[in-house]
């Protein structure tokens, strides 16, 4: 049996920002000196004359982006997501989103899978700014196939866009000849009678393995694949919760403000289902590897298997 292919999806999005590139000339990228860690390096080598390094002044770099996208430009301003989201969030909010300017946001190293810079730059919060914002559209990709996909569709889009990145090399399971990323739409990776997993950005392949677990013990998990955390994809979520009769919500990001925060709003008004999110418990992170981290903080497979089962029974 073959290994399977990890690609971290800051890859993903260095790689495809080149092609992109070479296709749009309207395209610009910004970046507040951290180039080689977020991959914008990759274009910058492309494309020296359209990459500008604003240096460690990510609010600057947001107003930068938000006047050249008043020009008729496409700007896609990257940093960690500590930054992008955190340190700029009044930027993001009134140079960018306020006007409805066409600035993406490519924040990387999102997380705690940023693992030894601990907890001053494991944003487990920018989900839940960015979802707060008017007009923003907020994905998080799964794997390498989602990730690209992802920022192609971000281009397209008339409009802010943050998009979330890991810096954790993850499985590739999606299929690049059949995935087809549609904004706003879940996918069902998994059929399941017995209970939901929505999940998003890595923790949709570690939902997975909590499914293949969980069919040794008798539960049928369906497990769905929220890419697009806003607009979320609510006739999905009411359609799934109505089949299982109790949902699951799974991320790599605070239980507060997230995902899982997201599906409750849904079913609270549509169809009042049990809920358990499985998240960062209102704690900050901390140092330590990657891999580790994800499963002290009960966000590896089994973990998961775990407290579905408890829930489910």
């Amino acid at each position: 049996m073959s290994e399977v292919k990890k690609i971290a999806t800051r890859e993903s999005f260095g790689k495809t920002l080149v092609e992109l590139g070479k296709e749009h000339d309207n395209l610009v990228v910004l970046d507040a000196d951290l180039a080689e860690a977020t991959k914008t390096a990759m274009f910058r080598k492309e494309f020296p004359e359209r990459h500008i390094d604003c240096g460690i002044a990510e609010q600057n770099m947001m107003g930068i982006a938000a006047g050249i996208a008043a020009t008729g430009k496409v700007p896609f301003a990257s940093s960690f997501a500590m930054f992008a989201a955190g340190r700029a969030f009044e930027q993001v909010r009134n140079s960018i989103a306020y006007p409805h300017l066409n600035v993406k946001i490519g924040a990387t190293h999102a997380g705690i899978s940023v693992g030894e810079d601990g907890a001053t730059h494991q944003c487990n919060e920018d989900i839940a700014l960015m979802r707060s914002i008017p007009g923003m559209v907020v994905i998080n990709p799964a794997d390498d196939v989602e990730a690209r996909a992802a920022v192609r569709a971000a281009y397209e889009h008339v409009g802010p866009v943050y998009l979330r990145f890991g810096r954790l090399a993850v499985p590739v399971f999606n299929d690049e000849e059949t995935y087809e990323f549609q904004l706003g739409k879940g996918i069902v990776l998994r059929e399941g009678t017995d209970v939901t997993l929505f999940a998003t950005g890595l923790e949709v392949n570690e939902s997975l393995i909590a499914a293949d677990l969980l069919e040794k013990e008798g539960i049928s998990a369906q497990v769905v694949n929220i890419h697009t955390i806003k607009p979320i994809d609510e006739e999905l979520i009411v359609e799934c919760a109505k089949k299982t009769g109790k949902v699951v919500t799974v991320e790599e990001h605070s239980v507060i403000g997230g995902l899982g925060s997201a599906v409750c709003d849904v079913l609270s008004e549509n169809y009042p289902t049990k809920v358990l999110k499985i998240g960062v418990n209102d704690v900050f992170g901390e140092s330590g590897p990657a891999v580790e981290l994800i499963k002290k903080y009960g966000l590896d497979g089994a973990s998961i298997a775990e407290k579905v089962k408890a829930f489910v029974k």
